[in-house]
């Protein structure tokens, strides 16, 4: 049986929990420092409460460790390490190999995305170094996925849905290079969504003021199964600063995906965390933020990829602008809509693409085909507008949370004076009891009292998200205590608080993927003992340890190495398009010159520092 994994983003306590409510089975968040997203760091007093929420469900935390990391930090890195391993979370997703020696850690170890996992050679290293799961690298294929799959004992986990690096993951240093600001320390300004001009060695401009990097977003609902098969256990979402209305949406829209998933094949397949999740809003991932979709490598073949007209979310085409026309200190907007069914409402956020930017505007009032709004320079008839903002959807998503519950199988068992225990056990195997002593008479309707006795425990107890699924009834002295409602609410009430209690402190490890790795303290033990001295050369020693990667200020070539080509999406691809041949091309921004490289053997692009 293969656990399935939906891994959710979570930018702090608050949208992780709303993850995990709508369906996720873990989430990734960063601690006070070392995460690869510098504005989403959270407190371990956060961390902690939601490690107590996720594992009433199963549900794992795995805490974010993936910057470069400089000589100075480690010892600040190592506590940090420790305080969230006191705190509960469930496994570690690093960057630097070296972080698989400090001492005293010894949770899972997942080798970040940032680790540049894309062949078998180097997946087959990190595999070798002990990690538990390997964090592949986007831009695969399907059919790169089972090589690596047949090669490796750990598990796979894959991106499904979000933002698209136009790099290869770690190997990004334009952010760096223009601005000063690393990529790999969390600080990235997304230079791959600015606006270039596409010049020749002459000086000639080719394409003006486009965002030529930027590629739509990751979306794989539709592959799900076909990941299954190839050997991925964990999908993951981007988005760790998402609000938490993208998370809720997506979440529950991917997390519907894998139950239908496991229901077509429930020999084998389970979910990887328990309690149902039940009632609230009907997702939808084109009604979210999204750049346009793509499926980017997964079939090994090339693709229109680029959002270069709209590097911020267009939203939903929803007409063409025929007249705006001023209306007091407003604009009265009249649209052709795109279709007949088509609804605005007050509150609704528009866009629409201006001399290369992304326009926005609120529409305060709409009524039928009309928006009113306030005064938007480049607002004109024949533009095409899109709605990036459906306020009845968000509103639906605000007013209709999920419900997630866990199962429990209650046994009551009445003494004859009148003892009562209440033995629970939940879908997970946790047992708890609880007492209680029931100073009322006989009942003389043993069915009625067997019945209420039965219904009202079955109640839902939404605050502390459980359910009950059975109820069986014992007496050891022949008779049933007259119980009234109240008291036997109460009694449901007690065991409830008693389940949390009860909840585990961390999740134990069991092995998600098809090739079943060792046991987690074999890999622990491979991880800090057998490969130490074989692969680093240096004792198990904070003050021996230094960053295996970039250090401060330096700057490797290429700045960036993709998949992605200029030259494909402009259609002018001498290999594929039969396009006539080119001389140099360049990117321009504000003056700042950057070389593009295009190496048709491994059908890969560069960008290169010109100056």
């Amino acid at each position: 049986m293969i656990s399935l994994e939906l891994l959710a983003p979570a930018k702090d306590k608050t949208v992780g929990i709303a993850a995990i409510d709508c369906g996720a089975d873990a989430v990734y968040i960063g601690g006070p420092g070392f995460g690869n997203r510098k504005a989403a760091g959270n407190s371990f007093e956060d961390i902690a409460e939601l490690c107590e929420y996720a594992h009433r469900f199963g549900v794992r935390v795995y805490l974010t460790v993936n910057t470069l990391v400089y000589d100075d930090e480690w010892e600040e890195l190592h506590s940090q390490m420790l305080q969230a391993q006191e705190a509960g979370v469930d496994a570690f997703i690093f960057r630097e190999e070296r972080l698989l020696q400090l001492p005293g850690i010894h949770l899972p170890m997942h080798a970040s995305t940032q680790c540049s996992i894309r062949s078998v050679e180097r997946a087959r290293y990190f595999d070798g170094l002990g990690c538990s799961r390997l964090i592949l690298e986007r831009g695969l294929s399907l059919d790169d996925i089972r090589q690596i799959r047949a090669a490796v004992g750990c598990e796979l986990e894959f991106f499904v849905h979000g933002a698209l690096c136009v790099c290869y993951s770690g190997e990004c240093r334009l952010s760096e290079y223009l601005d000063g600001r690393s990529a790999d320390r969390g600080e990235c300004i997304q230079a791959c969504r600015s606006l270039y001009d596409l010049q020749d060695s002459s000086g000639r401009v080719l394409v003006r003021n486009k965002a030529l990097l930027s590629l739509r977003d990751f979306n794989l609902l539709s592959r799900l199964q076909e990941l299954a098969e190839a050997g991925v256990c964990s999908f993951k979402i981007e988005g760790r600063l998402k609000n938490a209305s993208y998370v809720k949406n997506v979440v529950r829209e991917y997390s519907l995906a894998l139950d239908e998933l496991v229901a077509r094949f429930p020999e084998l397949y389970r979910r990887a965390s328990f309690g149902k999740v039940s009632e609230g809003f009907m997702p939808d991932s084109n009604k979210t933020f999204n750049r346009g979709y793509t499926q980017w490598w997964l079939d090994g073949k090339r693709g229109s990829w680029a959002s270069m007209d709209a590097p911020k979310s267009m939203g939903e085409y929803v007409g063409e602008v025929v007249s705006v026309r001023p209306s007091g200190a407003q604009f009265h907007v009249e649209l052709k809509p795109a279709s007949a069914g088509l609804r605005l409402n007050n509150g609704d956020g528009f866009a629409f693409s201006n001399k290369g930017s992304v326009v926005g505007f609120r529409g305060d009032r709409c009524e039928g085909f009309g928006i009113w709004c306030k005064r938007t320079d480049g607002l004109r008839p024949r533009i095409r507008l899109f709605r990036n903002i459906n306020a009845s959807f968000e509103r639906e998503i605000e007013a209709r949370s999920p419900h997630r519950e866990v199962s429990v199988d209650v046994d009551v068992r009445i003494f004859g004076d009148f003892t009562i225990d209440l033995a629970a056990q939940t879908e997970d195997g946790r047992k708890v009891l609880s007492s209680f002593n029931a100073d009322v008479e006989k009942a003389e309707n043993r069915e009625r009292a067997e019945a209420m006795l039965r219904e009202q425990l079955g109640k839902r107890s939404g605050e502390y998200a459980f359910r009950v699924r059975s109820v069986t009834v014992e007496t050891r002295g022949g008779a049933l205590p007259l119980l009234s409602a109240s008291t036997i609410n109460s009694m449901r009430r007690c065991l409830a608080s008693d389940i949390p209690a009860a909840s585990l402190s961390r999740v134990p490890w069991q092995p998600c993927s098809k090739t079943e790795p060792n046991d987690i303290q074999d890999i622990n033990k491979k991880r800090l003992g057998g490969l130490t001295g074989a692969v680093f050369n240096n004792p198990v020693n904070i003050n021996n340890l230094h960053s295996t990667g970039q250090k401060r200020g330096e700057l490797q070539e290429p700045l960036m190495r993709t998949r992605y080509c200029v030259k494909y999406e402009l259609g002018l691809c001498p290999r594929h398009q039969g396009a006539k041949a080119t001389g140099p091309l360049f990117l321009v921004n504000n003056g700042r010159r950057l070389a593009l490289g295009f190496h048709c053997d491994s059908c890969e692009m560069t960008v290169e520092k010109a100056e």
